[in-house]
């Protein structure tokens, strides 16, 4: 009850406290447009309502032809030169509709880019995420799609503010007619309205998959697995299942909304046969004049229009910040990790996992379970083992993309919750085995926003082993990667986007280094000669390495053995090689094999 109180009260004019001051701040322009445009709404028709009475009284009284020629030309170029006014300003709040939708879809970008990784793999987060951005561009219409509602009110005000004493001067009947009929259009718009909100909040989910498989159709990268493994028919059938459920839920909107409309329609027509007979026995009567029955006739048509129009505005302007909303809410999402505010100080650090459990939220299963592990200043720790074994969990801990739930993680002594978080991930240059490069050039790719000195950039593309590569296109570190946007783009191979990630990660110049097997598609001998070389670049600094293939082992200090969530062995490459029925000597085992 209370959410829905929260829908039907206040969501209006929470929506509007958040939208219009940033509007106000950053398009004013759009505001002063607005009020012409609103002037010249409420004006218009009574151009129309005051000068045809006139004509038709002329007509059938006097017959002037300079006084009709006057009254003609009024109607003429003065609804002509509202009407071009009128379109004038369309046209620009038109053009302040595309400026508002681009600034508000960047706040959003960006808002999404800084929410806690955990929430990127949170089910709640990616539907309000979805919410957000489908109530903000196709329901609600933007912020110009909820101002204009505010806009037509108010000049529906105008005109109603008029109309009224022309009708109670002439037809005070008429007026009891029309406000019986809004009565009843305003509790069907009322229902309808609800309607459509439930119906948007079942989208919510098959939209996002259904943009999902939209996306993967008709993304090349995908073409070589959907060729090789036949899998036109299942995407499509995904595809045709999602389509369907969509198209059920508009269905039962339709049907909901059907009964509604068709009151709407018989009424409309009841009304249409009291006003013309009212108006009739009024003229026959003698107690108004034919131009006058034209006008009440206008009036009462602008009457009932602005009157439904405000009601209309006024349910639209609930219905389209309910949907709105969502995206405010969206902009205040809660963070999923609490972020302290204690600076990390400028020297070498040691990290400290204390009895760290974790398990990932909506689940039972621990992942890493009583982990205890410290990590020296400098020292190079191997972290080996199979598939599920909490690898890479332990890397999310330690990077702060998840908190533990059990247990602490230390830096220098500090619990790494009370850091300030910014500072706390600059410590890190990650390479995860899901690494993306961005479709731009090699040079961006590597450096991202940040600024280098191209004797740097070029020192950094020798140690990783990209010269030869960089040297032989013609635009160098210039060039696009991928054919997205370029058609000169090239595709790099798999080892080659393996040295541009590296090489990012070198360029940040963190004092903690990770490889996260990121090697994992290469064979072993590539993959020892980007470790050996890796090892060398990162020199004292502090290095975790992460493989299934025990060749990194070779180059670290301390070798940790995961198993069912725990390190189950923990020592040099020699101590866990000779030791009897362990864990890294049968891998290591099983793996020399094949080498010799």
């Amino acid at each position: 009850m209370a959410k829905e109180k929260e829908k039907t009260g206040n969501v209006a004019g929470k929506t509007l406290a958040f939208f219009m001051p940033i509007a106000w701040k950053h398009f004013k322009g759009y505001f002063f447009c607005a009020a012409i445009n609103i002037i010249l709404r409420a004006v218009q028709p009574f151009v129309s309502i005051m000068m045809t009475p006139l004509i038709l009284d002329e007509l059938l009284g006097g017959r002037d032809i300079r006084k009709l020629l006057t009254y003609v030309a009024m109607i003429a170029v003065g609804g002509t030169f509202l009407s071009l006014l009128d379109s004038v300003t369309d046209i620009i709040l038109g053009k302040y509709d595309e400026k508002m939708n681009n600034y508000f879809t960047e706040e959003m970008s960006l808002r999404i880019m800084e929410l806690d990784f955990q929430l990127t793999e949170d089910k709640k987060a990616l539907d309000q995420i979805e919410k957000a951005r489908t109530g903000m561009d196709w329901y609600s219409g933007g912020v110009h799609g909820i101002s204009l509602q505010v806009f037509q009110m108010i000049a529906n005000i105008i005109k109603i503010a008029g109309v009224i004493v022309l009708i109670l001067l002439h037809a005070p009947v008429l007026f009891a007619i029309t406000a019986l009929l809004l009565i009843i259009n305003t509790v069907l718009n009322s229902r309808g309205n609800r309607i459509e909100i439930e119906a948007f909040n079942k989208l919510s989910k098959s939209n996002r998959i259904f943009g999902y498989l939209g996306w993967e159709l008709v993304d090349f990268r995908y073409g070589k697995d959907i060729r090789l493994y036949d899998a036109q028919d299942m995407m499509v059938e995904k595809w045709n299942c999602y389509t369907d459920d969509a198209l059920g839920n508009w269905k039962w909107q339709a049907d909901q909304l059907l009964p509604l409309n068709s009151i709407k329609t018989v009424c409309n027509a009841i009304k249409d046969f009291c006003t013309y007979l009212y108006l009739g026995i009024l003229v026959i009567t003698g107690k108004i004049t034919i131009g006058t029955f034209s006008q009440m006739l206008n009036a009462g048509s602008v009457f009932h229009s602005s009157m439904q129009g405000l009601i209309w505005n006024i349910q639209e302007l609930v219905k389209r910040t309910n949907y709105a909303y969502e995206y405010v809410k969206f902009m205040s999402y809660p963070p999923a990790i609490i972020k302290g505010s204690h600076p990390v100080e400028d020297r070498p650090h040691t990290i400290e996992f204390k009895n760290v459990s974790f398990t990932y939220p909506n689940t039972d299963v621990k992942v890493l379970n009583g982990v205890n592990i410290t990590l020296h200043p400098g020292e190079h720790l191997s972290v080996v083992g199979l598939n599920g074994a909490g690898k890479t969990t332990f890397i999310k801990l330690l990077c702060r993309l998840y908190d533990t739930t059990d247990g602490e993680i230390l830096l220098d002594g500090i619990n790494i919750k009370d850091y300030d978080y910014n500072e706390y991930m600059a410590l890190f240059s990650p390479v995860f085995q899901d690494f993306n490069l961005l479709a731009f050039s090699v040079k961006d790719n590597i450096i991202l926003d940040h600024t280098c000195e191209e004797k740097d950039l070029r020192t950094l593309i020798e140690q990783t082993g990209l010269k030869e590569k960089t040297d032989s296109l013609e635009k160098g570190t210039d060039t696009i990667l991928f054919k997205f946007f370029d058609e000169a783009g090239i595709e790099p191979s798999g080892g080659e986007q393996q040295k541009i990630a590296i090489a990012r990660a070198l360029f940040k110049k963190a004092p903690i280094v990770i490889l996260d097997e990121p090697t994992a598609a290469l064979d072993p001998v590539a993959e020892y000669d980007i470790y050996r070389q890796f090892d060398t670049l990162v020199g004292k600094k502090t290095a975790i390495y992460i493989s299934h293939r025990l060749s990194s082992c070779k180059f670290c200090d301390r070798i940790a053995v995961f198993s069912d969530g725990c390190v189950k062995e923990y020592g040099t490459h020699d101590e866990l090689v000779n030791k009897p029925d362990g864990i890294y000597a049968e891998m290591f085992a099983a793996q020399a094999r094949y080498y010799k």
